[in-house]
């Protein structure tokens, strides 16, 4: 039963993840794509087992730059499926400097560095509150 707990709770933390990150793209490109719900959705979860993993003897500078990296990486994977493979042209940083492959870029990957500090502060309030409705 503890592991239908844990598949659940990771599944509301996705979709809130996923709605949280199309609602910050909303507000600043004034659209988003289902991709970016999956993107935001899955970083979401992986930064819930950063900040589990790191615990409290790492810092939250630490736990912000592995989850810029890793939503960095998600950003690129999912930039080839979307992007490159299957031409959707969701977004393209050919214009930035230093991009790869024009799906990521070191200017990105700083605000995702800022971004993770809400979405780590966030995971904090909200994971405990799945769990305890769940232990009940």
């Amino acid at each position: 039963m503890r592991r239908l707990y844990a598949v659940l709770i990771n599944v509301y933390m996705f979709l809130i993840g996923g709605f949280v990150y199309c609602l910050l793209e909303v507000v600043t490109r004034r659209r988003s794509h289902i991709s970016m719900y999956l993107a935001g959705g899955l970083c979401f979860v992986v930064i819930g087992y950063v900040d589990e993993r790191l615990g409290e003897k790492h810092g939250k500078i630490m736990k912000m730059f592995v989850s810029a990296l890793i939503i960095t990486m998600v950003e690129f994977v999912i930039g080839l499926v979307v992007n490159v493979w299957l031409r959707l042209n969701v977004w393209d940083y050919k214009d930035m400097p230093f991009n790869i492959m024009g799906q990521i870029c070191p200017v990105f990957t700083l605000l995702w560095f800022v971004v993770s500090y809400g979405a780590l502060g966030l995971n904090k309030v909200i994971r405990p509150v799945f769990i305890r409705n769940f232990n009940k």
